[in-house]
């Protein structure tokens, strides 16, 4: 198996994408290329990378969804490696409406989980794909910003550029 590599620019700084071609397997800010690579690692042992332009015809979502287009993302195939308890968790992350959070308790509930709000921390937090499976819709119990792979000032900032367009429909009109 070869994973298709590509940069991506957005307003919040650089993203590495790994592609098998048809779906995106991880979507990571470059600064954080280390955890990329070693999630690569763990999820597709012996795999090839190869430097590839718009795998999978990703870019165009990304920047629509920058643009403010925030139903963009929805499009976007994914191909998630985890545990059974963590595509579960990764599969109710994408089911959060642009524009609103919830809290990590909030999301064992309704995963019908209450007593596993930190493990769905954790399973949160080893999001292989983020902004389209979008940890950054989860908050802290009393709505504060936690924890967030690409540092907080972007979780911040996802948050607000969600809320500023799901004004508007989530949709440039």
């Amino acid at each position: 198996m070869t994973l298709l590599i590509d940069s991506i620019e957005s307003p919040i700084g650089p993203f590495l994408l790994a592609s098998d071609g048809a779906a995106v397997c991880a979507l990571e800010f470059a600064d954080h290329e280390d955890r990329l690579k070693a999630a690569l690692r763990r999820w597709y042992p012996g795999a090839a990378t190869a430097a590839a332009t718009d795998p999978g015809g990703v870019r165009a979502p990304l920047r629509d969804y920058f643009a403010g287009d925030l139903r963009a993302l929805d499009a976007i195939r994914v191909r998630l490696r985890g545990t059974e308890f963590q595509r579960k968790v990764w599969a109710a992350l994408r089911r959060i409406p642009a524009g609103t959070t919830t809290s990590y308790g909030r999301l064992a509930t309704a995963l019908e989980m209450p007593r596993a709000s930190r493990a769905i921390g954790l399973a949160n937090g080893a999001n292989p794909v983020s902004i389209i499976v979008p940890c950054h819709r989860v908050v802290g119990a009393g709505g504060d910003l936690t924890g967030y792979g690409g540092g907080i000032a972007r979780k911040r900032w996802l948050l607000e550029h969600e809320r500023q367009w799901a004004v508007y429909g989530g949709q440039v009109t």
